[in-house]
């Protein structure tokens, strides 16, 4: 029976579980459920994930959610993995266990917040929140300084000095790339001092192509539909005189 994965390419957790099938050629279904029409909710969805959260998978009978979960899941369940994913050797993999744990204690907060809060929320109809956006960035600044000097060590191209990525690199660079949705120049005040997360990030890339690029491509279609929805909105405040009332798609 085909692996059910239930996803929004929107999200970043969404991201990571498909990529990697795509990298392992994990054979799979992919059940598209929108966030922005909260499909999550829906009784239908419930019965996967009582949670109601995504992603989820369904393996045959086995339902799962969680994306740290699913990819722990699937690097052992699947013949043919490559170790390097999620070592078999019991030090190496729970060093790639700390990197997770870390991922999901430091980043709630992260990316996908800054990016809400400065670009995003007009398209859910809140207005935009400096304040919020300034709290969470000083998180993430924090966050990206751990990597650089904690993460990445002076051996080896990838997080904890390996070679090759394991699923810690693939989850921690699905996130930071959430940035992608902000403009060049505000991406760059952000990632440009690390220069040796942005060479991770070049070498993550590089070592799961096409799959990555193709995955992530989700956020630069959504990029554009944000600046459309800001310069319609721009156009009717300039002829208007005033600021529209936005409505929820929530």
């Amino acid at each position: 029976m085909t692996l059910k994965l239930y996803v929004d390419r929107m999200s970043q957790a969404c991201r990571e579980v498909i990529i990697f099938c795509k990298l392992n050629g994990i054979d799979f279904e992919e059940v598209h459920i929108d966030l922005s029409k909260r499909q999550q909710l829906s009784p239908e969805y419930r019965e996967i994930n009582p949670i109601r959260q995504i992603p989820a998978i369904m393996d045959g009978r086995f339902k799962l959610s969680e994306s740290h979960a699913i990819l722990k899941y699937l690097a052992c369940a699947f013949p043919r993995i490559a170790d390097h994913w999620y070592p078999a050797d019991l030090y190496k993999r729970a060093k790639v266990e700390s990197v997770l744990d870390w991922h999901r204690t430091n980043f709630p907060r992260g990316p996908g917040s800054y990016t809400f809060y400065s670009v995003l929320a007009p398209t859910v109809g809140l207005p935009l929140n400096t304040k919020a956006a300034a709290r969470t960035e000083k998180m993430f600044i924090a966050c990206l300084a751990t990597i650089e000097s904690v993460w990445l060590q002076k051996k080896g191209r990838f997080l904890l000095g390996s070679d090759q990525p394991s699923i810690a690199d693939l989850s921690l660079a699905c996130e930071i790339m959430q940035l992608e949705i902000l403009d060049e120049k505000d991406r760059e005040r952000i990632l440009g001092p690390f220069k040796r997360v942005l060479k991770w990030l070049d070498d993550t890339k590089n070592a799961m192509a096409p799959h990555f690029e193709e995955v992530q491509s989700t956020l630069a279609g959504y990029k554009e539909k944000v600046q459309k929805q800001r310069n319609t909105l721009g156009s009717k405040i300039t002829q208007s005189g005033r600021k529209p009332v936005l409505q929820s798609n929530m």
